[in-house]
Parts: C-alpha cells; sequence; structure tokens
C-alpha cells in the first residue's frame, strides 16, 4: 500500500499481526510523515509577514537586501534537490518558500515606491539567471559551489536586518509570528547553527523593541 509516496503496508501488516512495526519499517515512515508535515507547515510561515505589510501599507524598518538574499537561498536550494532527484517530501518546503519569499520581495517593492535603479538592476539579474539555475544547466562544480554556499547566504539575509533592528532600537514591521516559524523551522531541521542564531536574534529582537516606537518610513532599505 503507497500513499503521497509513503509504503504503509509494512506498518499496516505489522499492526493487523497484533505486533508493533520494526525499527526498519517505522523510521522511514516517521522520516516520510516528518517531511511532509514539514511541507504542510511550509506553506504558511510567510504569509503573516505578507499580511502585515499589506494591512499596514508600510515596510517601515525592514531591510530589503535581507529577503532579497532569502530568494536566492531558496532558490539555490530547491535547484540541487530538483537537480539530484530527490522527493518531494524532501524539498517541498523549498517550493512554497520559495513562491512566498517571491511574494514577499514584491510586495516590499510595491509598498517600497519609488523603486531605485540598483533594485531593479538586482530584480532584473535574478530572473535571467534563476531559471538556468533551476533547470541545473550550469557547470557541476560551480553549482556544487552554489549549494555550499547557501547557509553562508541565508546568513548574510539576516544580518543587514539585525543591524538595522539594533540601529533603529525597534522592528517596525517585522511579523513576530513569521519569525517564530523560522526559529520553529530552523530548530527542527537543524541543519544550521547560524540558522537557529540568527533567526533567535531576529525573533529576541521582536520581544526586546515590542513597545519601541519610531518615525515611520515608507521605504525599505
Amino acid at each position: 500500500m503507497d500513499y503521497l509516496g509513503i509504503d504503509l503496508s509494512c506498518a499496516i501488516g505489522s499492526l493487523k499481526d497484533g505486533n508493533f512495526p520494526p525499527k526498519d519499517c517505522l523510521l522511514p515512515l516517521i522520516s516520510k510523515l516528518l517531511g511532509y508535515a514539514i511541507v504542510a507547515a511550509s506553506t504558511t510561515v510567510k504569509l503573516p509577514q505578507i499580511l502585515k505589510i499589506v494591512n499596514h501599507k508600510s515596510v517601515r524598518g525592514l531591510s530589503l537586501i535581507a529577503f532579497e538574499l532569502e530568494v536566492v537561498g531558496y532558490t539555490i536550494a530547491l535547484a540541487y534537490c530538483l537537480h539530484n532527484g530527490l522527493p518531494f517530501s524532501a524539498y517541498g518546503e523549498l517550493v512554497f518558500l520559495l513562491i512566498q519569499a517571491l511574494i514577499l520581495v514584491a510586495v516590499i517593492y510595491y509598498y517600497s515606491k519609488p523603486v531605485g535603479i540598483m533594485t531593479w538592476i538586482r530584480a532584473l539579474l535574478y530572473c535571467a539567471v534563476a531559471p538556468t539555475i533551476l533547470a541545473g544547466q550550469i557547470d557541476p562544480i560551480l553549482f556544487e559551489a552554489l549549494y555550499a554556499s547557501q547557509h553562508a547566504i541565508f546568513f548574510f539575509a539576516r544580518v543587514p536586518q539585525i543591524w538595522k533592528n539594533f540601529s533603529n532600537k525597534s522592528t517596525g514591521e517585522l511579523s513576530f509570528l513569521t519569525c517564530l516559524m523560522n526559529v520553529a523551522g530552523s530548530l527542527v531541521l537543524l541543519g544550521s547553527v547560524l540558522g537557529i542564531a540568527t533567526n533567535g536574534a531576529v525573533l529576541s529582537q521582536i520581544i526586546l523593541y515590542w513597545n519601541s516606537q519610531v518615525p515611520k518610513e515608507k521605504k525599505a532599505e
């Protein structure tokens, strides 16, 4: 019995016989279920941040380059998974995170009018290069180097926002729920100590500066 790529026959057969499923049967099942649970949870991670910006019509205190780097990191990670033929349960969350990250950046652009020329150059460069990377049509050595750099990219994606929060003594329009889910995701995946540390730093700043007020600014930097 196979459902969404999950083989249930072993576990169900053991339970029908009145036995607890053996380890070699149970562990792959748990791994698959956890993978799909992470995929399901990833569908709403950035939604609170998007809604907060739209509702307040403001990008006050947000670092644009931080969110752009997130898009780059998700693109590289997803491309690597697709290129290596991994199952959807192993990379599905990256699909939803990338889609949400692109929408989020577009929303920030919209509420950051006028958008500077360098911002448009970065956006056009991404649109030109991303399809090639996602299709895996680059030198294999370069591809491996890009994938190896993803943790550094996600780290540097957090640094501008952490510094901006510190400078303003406020987290502006950052969403507490999105930051909380980022921390939870880092803890569940345990993929990077840096990811846990930087996401935790942003969440701590939101709590620390919860009641702080700074003059409103419409443009994200």
